[in-house]
């Protein structure tokens, strides 16, 4: 090793030792007779001093010295008089006998510190130069340590980690596919998988009750914060269980990170059913740190003359807890949010409970004070409280309201990103209308299993059907969701006609799978994780980018290595593609 010990573990044990170190140079200051260096690495930072009046070399190497340069010094540990105790190494300093330059560096395109003056493009085009920031670093440490546990807990319950094929074959998943040429079978493509879903079902069918893997997924779609077109998944199954059996091993490992990783600890992990998270809340992923559930008021609002509400479908609002005395600026500001073309409001009633007791709408004209007690009563609020109200469609506003909803929560400082509420959304729906194609398609993907009390109405009232399928959502964020699965040829026959599949369609796309099925498959069921989601929850970021080494852009691009790229037309003459551009 050209080091003896890295630059974040010298103590004040080690005084009088003699030691080498390695790293980069964060930064020098020549004070004359005596230098300064700090040199670090992903370990640490430690200082170094130089006696320079009385070593020629010394001083002209060390003069020569720039931020980042790599080096390898050699000395002996000393304390050190003015003592840093934000630092692990802050009680010694090295006093120097010799330095060596292994290799010099340009000035780096923004400052190597914790607090950067390099944009996010910038710092995305010297990712490597970012990474050896410390809140970068420290985000792969977590990662590292999370994907530890999860091989740990999983393994203590005779989990078996197996990996499956990256090059497969396209089926509909509810995303786009990254397709791949085979030059061996010309006019023929490979995709890169969605999830392992079927193969992780397969492995059921061959025995291995209990699969897991750390694995690799990519979806070509839209982009944002929380999206990539690559991303790791937790993904896990099992044969043999119920639905019940599944929530309780994986609320384990959720425990399990969350106590080794941040020493927290739950109560429990409250259950609810997806109907009433979108009748209380307007997600299928409520965020449960903060009340401020959902009226609904068509009892107690229509038939006073106001066509809004009138003539709405659903009138519903929230209580935002001693907000009356917002202002008009302030009413308009949240009036402008709900108007933005992503959220799509028209417009928002409001109506102050003053603390003096009086209450007083934006629609005074059609409700009397007695109608607007009424209201009162609705939201159960109090003198100093915020009634907000919408009115429209029943799912467009209810998901109107949980925008506004979210919104005041951030607005109150009711969205702690150091408080953390799990929870369990059940039994979503097996089918959603989609109206572009005028059919229904798996709300989740074709494999899942209906409530078995539910099968019936697959031929009569296929939008009614539950599944057995499950979500869980930490902070408003889904960071996990799975479902029992179907193993019998007839009942996935049947799923596959509901969702518009000739037999010919589903042979061709699935015959692998329905083969199986009649070769004794289990009843088993599973649940995948987001894991760069659920990383990026306990570093406190809002970006999934900044748990990942090398990410991409919001247009799918890495801008460091300048990929996707165009290749040489030799290449598309071998794999017999023409492109039209």
């Amino acid at each position: 090793m050209l080091r003896t010990h890295t630059c974040g573990e010298l103590n004040i044990s080690h005084l009088g030792q003699k030691v080498d170190l390695c790293g980069w140079v964060q930064k020098s200051r020549d004070l004359g007779g005596t230098t300064f260096i700090d040199v670090r690495d992903r370990y640490g930072l430690t200082q170094l001093v130089l006696n320079t009046d009385n070593d020629d070399t010394l001083r002209e190497t060390s003069r020569g010295l720039g931020r980042e340069f790599v080096i390898k010094v050699t000395g002996t540990v000393i304390e050190r008089t003015n003592k840093n105790p934000k630092l692990s190494t802050g009680d010694i300093e090295i006093a120097v006998e010799a330095i060596e330059v292994l290799n010099a560096a340009k000035i780096p395109p923004f400052l190597i510190e914790d607090d950067t003056d390099g944009g996010e493009e910038l710092r995305a085009r010297y990712r490597y130069l970012d990474l050896r920031r410390n809140p970068i670093r420290n985000n792969l440490v977590l990662r590292h340590k999370m994907a530890q546990e999860v091989r740990k807990y999983l393994d203590g319950l005779d989990f078996i980690e197996v990996e499956t094929p990256v090059l497969i074959k396209s089926t509909p998943e509810g995303a786009r596919d990254f397709v791949v040429p085979s030059r061996m079978n010309p006019g023929e493509f490979y995709a890169l998988p969605q999830s392992p879903q079927t193969f992780k079902q397969l492995l059921m069918v061959s025995g291995f009750d209990r699969y897991f893997q750390i694995v690799k997924c990519f979806r070509d779609e839209d982009l944002r914060a929380d999206r990539q077109p690559e991303f790791t998944q937790i993904d896990c199954e099992m044969a043999f269980i119920t639905q019940e059996d599944i929530l309780n091993i994986f609320e384990g490992l959720t425990r399990h990170l969350f106590k080794t990783i941040k020493g927290v600890e739950f109560e429990n992990f409250p259950r609810m059913q997806y109907a009433d998270a979108m009748r209380l809340y307007g997600s299928d992923k409520p965020d449960i740190r903060f009340g401020m559930q959902f009226v609904e008021l068509n009892d107690i609002v229509k038939g006073k003359g106001l066509g809004l509400f009138d003539n709405a479908e659903l009138v519903v609002g929230i209580n935002a807890k001693g907000c009356a005395d917002y202002t008009r600026k302030q009413i308009d500001e949240l009036t402008d949010f709900l108007k933005r073309p992503q959220i799509g409001a028209t417009g928002m009633i409001y109506c102050r409970y003053s603390t003096d007791g009086t209450l007083k709408s934006s629609v005074d004209k059609f409700y009397n004070e007695d109608d607007l007690t009424n209201w009162a009563a609705a939201f159960n609020a109090e003198q100093g409280d915020l009634m907000l109200v919408l009115a429209g469609q029943t799912d467009k506003v209810r998901k109107q309201l949980n925008e506004l909803r979210l919104e005041m929560g951030s607005r109150l400082g009711l969205r702690d990103k150091n408080t953390f509420a799990p929870l369990w959304v059940l039994d979503f729906p097996l089918l959603e209308w989609d109206e572009e194609s005028g059919r229904y398609h798996a709300m989740h993907h074709p494999f899942t299993s209906p409530k078995p009390e539910d099968i019936d109405k697959l031929d009569t009232a296929p939008g009614d059907v539950r599944a057995n399928a499950y979500d869980l959502v930490l902070n408003g964020t889904e960071i996990g969701g799975g479902s029992i699965r179907i193993h019998d040829r007839a009942l996935q026959s049947l799923m596959f006609k509901h969702l518009g599949f000739s037999a010919e369609e589903a042979q061709k796309q699935f015959g692998f799978l329905m083969e199986a099925f009649e070769y004794g498959a289990p009843p088993h069921g599973g649940i995948a994780f987001g894991f760069d989601r659920l990383c990026s929850i306990f570093a406190g970021l809002d970006s999934i980018r900044d748990v990942m080494a090398f990410p991409k852009n919001n247009s799918g691009r890495d801008v460091m290595i300048d990929s996707p790229s165009t290749i040489a037309d030799a290449q598309l003459n071998e794999l017999k593609i023409k492109t039209a551009l």
